[in-house]
Order: structure tokens, then sequence, then C-alpha cells
């Protein structure tokens, strides 16, 4: 009944009560966002511009982000600041946050935004984990944890004395839980099916989001994580058939998707949000009771240190 709930209040959310004009001035504030040359990214990026927002773009392809930029150039007047960052890469990852480092101490907001949704199963990351588990959860996980201490100089440097590291999950996340034996590549990856493996990573982002505020909120770093609903992005250019005639004809558009996170990473109300779970629009709900189990949290996030211990 929870799911049901969840999953209707997601589909036909009310109108907003928050809009992007109430986005207060964001000058002297970092902000890094994932997958930020497209869809909901990219308008997360638009809007932190034009608040006038410091903003690290980052994609994995050089020339789709160039010119993303571009665009927003055209749109703000303000430039983004393009990070290489492939999140099915750990190396990639890795030196994506070195050079975020080498240029600012302190990050403010952190969006986890990038991800894939059910791309063909044969589909790997370069370390052999599964495409969607490796970007959607590792390299997110990769990236959050070498940013910690940028992200602490965020929380001391703001005002309110808070960083944010907003991660964007979906309602796929109850459909599915974590089988460590389907992560790697093998027959039990292929049989569990990409759209099985996408309702994985999505479990196991939220359950990841929570873990990381039960450790840091004590340090000031605030995460939340929320489903933006149905959109219609290139997120969803695997789908096929049924799926994706449904999914474009009960689609939000991006404009109006985007205020849930930008709620949550650029309004003053996001500082008191950690360990909540928001959906459309910018709005506080319940969300599913497995992803806040401490024990699934304590063990994911042990397996997560382990995959990344000897990049």
């Amino acid at each position: 009944m929870a799911m049901l709930r969840s999953i209707l209040s997601e589909s036909f959310p009310p109108k907003p009560k928050f809009h992007v004009t109430d986005i207060p001035d964001l000058s002297g504030r970092v902000y890094l966002v994932t997958g930020g040359n497209a869809g909901l990214g990219k308008e997360t990026c638009k809007h932190l511009l034009t608040h006038n927002a410091k903003v690290y773009l980052g994609a994995r392809s050089e020339d789709k982000a160039r010119q993303a930029i571009r665009e927003l150039e055209k749109e703000t007047g303000k430039s983004a600041i393009f990070l290489k960052l492939d999140l099915a890469s750990l190396k990639s990852v890795k030196a994506a946050a070195s050079e975020f480092l080498s240029k600012e101490n302190a990050l403010h907001v952190l969006f986890n935004n990038g991800g894939v949704m059910t791309p063909p199963v044969e589909m790997i990351t370069d370390d052999g984990y599964d495409l969607q588990f490796g970007t959607n959860v590792l390299g997110h996980f990769y990236l959050t944890k070498l940013l910690v201490p940028a992200l602490v100089n965020g929380a001391k440097t703001s005002s309110d004395g808070k960083s944010r590291v907003v991660t964007t999950s979906s309602s796929a996340m109850w459909f599915d839980k974590v089988d460590y034996k389907t992560i790697k590549d093998g027959p039990l990856r292929i049989k569990k099916g990409t759209t099985g493996l996408y309702a994985q990573s999505k479990f196991c982002t939220s359950v990841f989001a929570h873990e990381f505020g039960r450790r840091y909120g004590n340090q000031g770093i605030v995460s939340v994580n929320l489903s933006p609903g149905v959109v219609k992005t290139e997120l969803q250019r695997h789908l096929k058939g049924v799926r994706a005639f449904v999914v474009d004809k009960i689609s939000n558009p991006v404009e109006i998707a985007v205020l849930t996170q930008l709620y949550a990473g650029a309004h003053p109300d996001g500082a008191n949000l950690n360990g909540k779970f928001l959906l459309p629009y910018a709005r506080v709900a319940p969300c599913r009771a497995e992803t806040l189990d401490e024990q699934t949290g304590k063990d994911l996030w042990k397996y997560l240190e382990e995959q990344v211990k000897n990049v």
C-alpha cells in the first residue's frame, strides 16, 4: 500500500508551491552537477547559473558538455566549468575528484544527478560492474567519498553551516532490493534483466543517501534523496514499445520536474532536510522503509568501500 501511495503521488503530483523565483542569490557558492550536459542536470545548471552560483558541469563527453555550456551561456549569460567525469570508470571518478580539488577547497552542494536507465543488459562498466549499479551507485559513492573534505569545508564556509549532497533516485526503488551476486558481470546479473538491475540500482541509491546522512550529518553535510517523477529526457532512450509510449504520455516537462532537486540544493529549506526523501514537487514524503534500515546501509557501505579501496 505504501508503494502504491508513493507511486501515485509521484505520478500525479499537486501543483508546486516552490518555484525557481524562490531561489536566493547564490553568489559565492560552489556547485557540482553530475550528468550536467542534458536533461535534469542541464536544467539544474541553468537555474544555478541564473542565480550566480559557480557551477561545475560533470559529464563523460567533452563535446556534449562544451555544447551544453555554450547553450547555457546564451541562456544565462554565465559560464559553467567543464569537469570530465565518467561515472562508469572508477579511475575517471578519481581523476575528476582530483581535478576539482585542485581548483576548489570547498564544495557547497553536490548534485548526484547523472545516471543510466535500462541499457542493454550486456553493458558493464570499465571495472566489470553492471553498468547501472556502477554508474548510479558505485560511481556516485566514490565521487562523494573523495569530495568529503571539500563538503566539510563547504559547510564551514556556508552561512547556514551546512553543505549538501542531493542524490536523484526513482520510484523504481520500490521494485527490487540488492542482490550482491548480480552486481558484477555473470549469469545471475544477466538473468536479473535490465529492468531489475535498474530497480536495484535505485534502491541502493536511496540506501546510500540515507547512510551517508547518518555518517556525515554531524559534520554539517546534509544528505537528501529524491524522485523527480516521470520525466522525458535522454535517460529513457533505451526504452522500447509500450513502456516508451506510456512514459512519453505521462512525463512531466524537465522545466517543472527540476523543481524538486533545486529545492533540496538551492533553497534555504534544504539545509534542514538531512535524511529526508522528496517527491514531486519539492515535497517531503516517506521513503521505502527498507532503504532506511541501518544494517542494510552498513552492509552496502562496506561493500562499496571494498570496491574502491585499491583504485
